[in-house]
């Protein structure tokens, strides 16, 4: 995986778990990431991230039929 640096201004009054859900859950819906790598991102489990997911404004339905068969038959 590769490693990423972001120096943020210091009134950004958000928390590291936070910037990582709000990071994978936009790239989850672009279709650039799946939930498994998503949830590697954040740091916590698939079945947690999918979970939690909707509190961030994120649908874990995408806008593909074929994203959600693979996603299905990788549950």
């Amino acid at each position: 995986m590769k490693a990423l640096t972001i120096n943020l201004p210091d009134s950004l009054d958000s928390e590291e778990f936070e910037i990582k859900m709000l990071l994978a859950g936009q790239l989850y819906e672009r279709g650039k990431v799946t939930t498994g790598q998503a949830a590697e991102i954040v740091g916590i489990s698939k079945r947690t991230f999918i979970e939690i997911m909707g509190r961030f404004g994120f649908s874990i339905f995408s806008d593909s039929v074929e994203d959600l068969r693979n996603d299905i038959g990788n549950a």
